[in-house]
């Protein structure tokens, strides 16, 4: 009796099933040019910091030539109350809300509302007698300056060699008295007053040292952020959601989440004597703990965005894609090289706050690998990246046509490198 075309299909269906649940199908197999046995390494590194409870939980994501090699989610978002994280979790990314913002205000740039070298004061007037600090009276936080020997530009804040500097995080001492009593917010969690007030404000204050002469990390994505106010004249929340959330499917992108959303924003903890705790009270500056279900006036673009990997994802594919994201051209092929060219000169000091690597190079709103600092990582020549405070690391590497994603959420964590060893693991995967 011959087999009937209903045999064949069961025959094939059973043939499937057996290879999909062969883990020679998986573990030693090469999934867009990367060895799935060597990506499996990541699971022990990470369960390594949970049980050693550095962490508490992370999503990490690896995208190669646009199609997901890895998408992972371990360990709690809140152990107290025994919620596994999910790859779907919103994490506060806080510093990695930069790049978002630099994009933000290249899309102006391409419209004709400002050209790089700029002075600001040319849009906010409170900028232009802006000076650098001479002397410090620690006793009372008051200070003299010096005049600027130019003024600050666009492009000055763009690569943070404008001098202005940190409050609350980050920065020089001196700074952060000042700012601390001048009312100065760091962004992180900031929910009262508006961009507008606070960045007239912070035109009053010295600059740590004259414009160009520093990469100086600080809240200059913030001031971008004003600025994308006053050249769109759309609130800044709304020109995201309508230029580039929308438009990058950046449906869970918040500066304040939504409140059917809440249970997906993951507990932030931090390390006391070796061991993990949820936090229960304020951080930085005072700020509340479940900042991104609060509601609030101050957009800081500097670090008030939380979000997931795979919105995250969606936003450097389309620099990837030199522009493009599903066909949609958002900045244009040229654009995106500038924002990728190193804009830091020789002669340019940088700030030990936060500290950085040897040959440092920041171009429009990313760390970068060149040429000059190939020698320290497995990056390629092209990759950009950067980080946020509460542990959340991303790069992407043009040349390999790789993202990698790796978000967990502390407060001032001593375990930062979690991040180096998984862009180790992801390098010695790629065959």
């Amino acid at each position: 009796m011959s087999p009937t075309p209903n045999t064949y299909l069961r025959w094939g269906i059973l043939t499937l099933l057996l290879v999909l649940y062969n883990p020679n199908t998986l573990l030693g197999q090469n999934l867009h040019d990367m060895d799935t046995e060597r990506l499996s390494k990541i699971d022990g590194l990470v369960e390594r910091h949970i049980q050693e409870q550095h962490i508490p939980g992370a999503v990490a994501l690896i995208i190669r030539d646009g199609k997901t090699v890895f998408n992972k989610a371990y360990g709690h978002a809140d152990k107290e109350n025994g919620i596994p994280m999910k790859t779907n979790h919103i994490f506060r990314i806080a510093s990695q809300s930069k790049a978002i913002t630099s994009l933000a205000v290249m899309m102006l740039w391409e419209e004709g509302e400002f050209l790089l070298d700029d002075p600001v004061s040319r849009y906010i007037p409170a900028f232009k007698e802006t000076g650098v600090l001479a002397t410090f009276n620690a006793t009372d936080s008051t200070f003299t300056t010096v005049p600027a020997q130019r003024e600050i530009t666009i492009r000055d804040l763009l690569r943070h060699t404008s001098g202005i500097a940190y409050p609350a995080i980050f920065s020089d001492p001196t700074m952060w008295a000042i700012y601390k009593k001048n009312h100065i917010p760091s962004g992180i969690g900031t929910m009262s007053g508006t961009l507008k007030d606070k960045m007239s404000l912070l035109g009053k204050m010295p600059l740590q040292h004259q414009p160009g002469e520093a990469f100086t990390y600080g809240i200059n994505t913030d001031l971008l952020g004003y600025l994308v106010e006053l050249w769109s004249g759309r609130p800044f929340d709304v020109f995201l959601r309508e230029r580039v959330f929308g438009p990058l499917e950046m449906e869970d992108t918040y500066f304040h989440v939504p409140s059917e959303k809440h249970h997906r924003v993951v507990a932030l903890y931090e390390s006391i004597e070796g061991r993990l705790k949820k936090l229960d009270h304020p951080i930085y500056e005072g700020v509340e703990v479940d900042f991104p279900k609060k509601k609030g006036t101050y957009l800081s673009g500097g670090a008030g965005l939380s979000t997931t990997v795979s919105d995250y994802a969606n936003f450097l594919s389309m620099f990837l894609n030199k522009g493009t994201y599903k066909n949609k051209r958002i900045l244009g092929r040229m654009t995106v090289e500038l924002m990728l060219t190193n804009q830091l000169t020789p002669d340019m000091a940088i700030s030990p706050y936060p500290p950085q690597p040897d040959d440092f190079q920041f171009g429009l709103g990313f760390a970068l690998e060149t040429e000059k600092n190939d020698y320290l990582s497995p990056f390629s020549t092209g990759t950009f990246s950067w980080g946020g405070a509460f542990n959340t690391h991303y790069w992407a590497d043009p040349k390999e046509k790789l993202i990698g994603l790796l978000f967990t959420q502390e407060y001032l964590s001593p375990y930062w490198r979690i991040g180096d060893e998984f862009e180790t693991l992801i390098y010695q995967a790629i065959d």
